[in-house]
């Protein structure tokens, strides 16, 4: 249909083309309002472009057959150029939230597009098979990190923010912050924000607070060391199964999906296997992975 529809193009461009031939040009000028002229591409270029799409196809499935999926990723949108306005959830504030221009708490993206946002906490499973999965399918994540697993294996994490994931802040030692002091607070945020800078390269911007707990102190200290904003998560996936914040235990267009760095000795599977059940249910509802941080 494509060499069809090319072919009169070009027959059509021939025939006009030949009816200016006999025409007397009185001026190089165009008319007005013909000053734009519509060329049809090279047939050559149309074939190029449609090989590509039909092997990055075929790649993206072949890989898929070869982790276990049923259907390959769909492909998320580009992200906005017009980044969404985001703010608290509600019930989610500490006192004088936005006075203070603490940074905002929040557990799903603003966006109208199918799509959702898978992140991963702790660092305990330091999986090989993960990351050539993830990079394989191109699914995008993002991480949290906690100092204290992630010290055990450093070179780990260096290849995963090789392959382009944003390492993000989790703290030091995984505390209950609201038991902990400001100072306290403060040491385990800002300084897992050193680690970050020391380790990969730069300070980050997200912080996600140890089981999602924090207080007026936690972000305070946060946003003291630099941290713009606080994502949680809508729903939360396992090797085995799903958990879900919401009524409906659905997921929702700009959910942020949790899950963890754990393998058979923390859970019911393996990370390729926690994997496949997020990517199965994502897919067959018709959703597509996007990148978190390109919509911050």
């Amino acid at each position: 249909m494509i060499r069809a529809g090319i072919a009169a193009l070009t027959v059509a461009a021939l025939a006009a083309g030949c009816a200016e031939s006999d025409t007397p040009r009185k001026s190089t000028h165009p008319a007005p309002g013909q000053e734009l002229r519509l060329h049809a591409p090279p047939a050559r270029a149309l074939d190029t472009y449609a090989r590509k799409l039909g092997r990055a196809h075929a790649a993206r499935a072949a890989a898929a057959k070869r982790w276990g999926l049923t259907a390959p990723p769909l492909i998320a949108p580009p992200p906005p150029t017009r980044k969404p306005h985001l703010t608290t959830r509600k019930g989610f504030e500490v006192d004088d939230h936005e006075e203070r221009g603490l940074p905002p708490v929040f557990t799903t993206i603003p966006t109208r597009h199918k799509v959702v946002f898978l992140t991963i906490d702790d660092g305990a499973e330091k999986d090989p098979a993960f990351l050539r999965m993830m990079s394989e399918l191109k699914i995008p994540y993002t991480a949290f990190l906690s100092d204290y697993l992630v010290k055990e294996d450093y070179g780990y994490f260096r290849k995963m923010r090789d392959l382009g994931v944003v390492l993000n802040n989790h703290t030091l030692n995984h505390r209950y912050l609201p038991a902990l002091s400001y100072e306290r607070q403060r040491t385990e945020i800002c300084g897992m924000q050193d680690v970050v800078k020391k380790r990969y390269g730069t300070r980050s911007t997200l912080f996600r607070p140890p089981y999602g707990n924090y207080d007026e102190d936690s972000l305070r200290a946060a946003k003291s060391c630099g941290v713009k904003h606080v994502p949680l998560w809508n729903a939360e996936v396992f090797a085995d199964h799903w958990d879900y914040r919401e009524w409906d235990r659905d997921i929702h267009p700009g959910d942020i999906v949790l899950s963890h760095f754990r393998g058979k000795g923390d859970g019911k599977g393996t990370m390729p296997d926690m994997v496949r059940r997020f990517m199965k249910l994502v897919t067959a509802k018709g959703y597509a992975v996007a990148r978190l941080e390109d919509y911050l």
